[in-house]
């Protein structure tokens, strides 16, 4: 699939030509030529060259990453972290398809993290996606620091009991039976527990 058919670089590109229409009235032209490029080298530059905007970094990001460059993934990272929700979905999309060894073990420092809590209801996600030898040890970790019932990162608990349910890991049976009284999570932990490999 060519950059420019892919929905996803579709939505983000269609996102920051409103960001940017919104905080400067224009949208400049090139925006539009590096929206359009897919030269490797020439997008490389316009990640590591200083002074870049914001919008600029995030579409030579995406479009590396997609294509399995690896020169992208400490950018994705960043942007996995990011306070904007929109800019964390775009990275962890890319992310999964740069298919970098070294990605289940930076979501898995971002998302335990507690210090960055409010942003790691993606990585969370991403560990689940991955299913690497990282993802479930991570989400059992933070999964134990959600349990309070007045918990304000409930919905990152909740996204590591969906998680665990689908990579239906044994070894999240304690995590998950210790979420069952919780009144947010309780319900989700239930049903992650009937998806355990029942050889565990």
């Amino acid at each position: 699939m060519e950059i420019s058919e892919d929905p996803e670089f579709c939505s983000m590109i269609d996102r920051l030509r409103d960001e940017i229409e919104n905080e400067t009235g224009e949208v400049p032209a090139a925006f539009t030529e590096l929206a359009a490029t897919e030269d490797r080298e020439e997008l490389h530059r316009v990640l590591t060259a200083p002074g870049q905007p914001l919008w600029a970094r995030e579409i030579a990001a995406y479009v590396l990453g997609v294509a399995g460059d690896p020169r992208a993934f400490e950018a994705l990272v960043l942007l996995l972290n990011h306070r904007d929700p929109e800019r964390c979905v775009t990275a962890a999309h890319a992310l999964v398809r740069l298919g970098d060894p070294r990605t289940a073990r930076a979501a898995a420092a971002l998302a335990t993290n507690e210090l960055r809590i409010a942003y790691a209801l993606l990585p969370v996600r991403l560990l689940a996606e991955l299913s690497a030898p990282e993802s479930v040890p991570a989400l059992i970790t933070v999964l134990g620091r959600r349990l309070r019932a007045d918990d304000p990162h409930w919905r990152v608990g909740l996204a590591c009991v969906e998680g665990l349910g689908a990579l239906g890991d044994p070894r999240a049976r304690p995590a998950l039976e210790a979420a069952l009284p919780h009144p947010r999570l309780g319900a989700e932990a239930q049903r992650s527990l009937t998806r355990l490999d029942p050889a565990g």
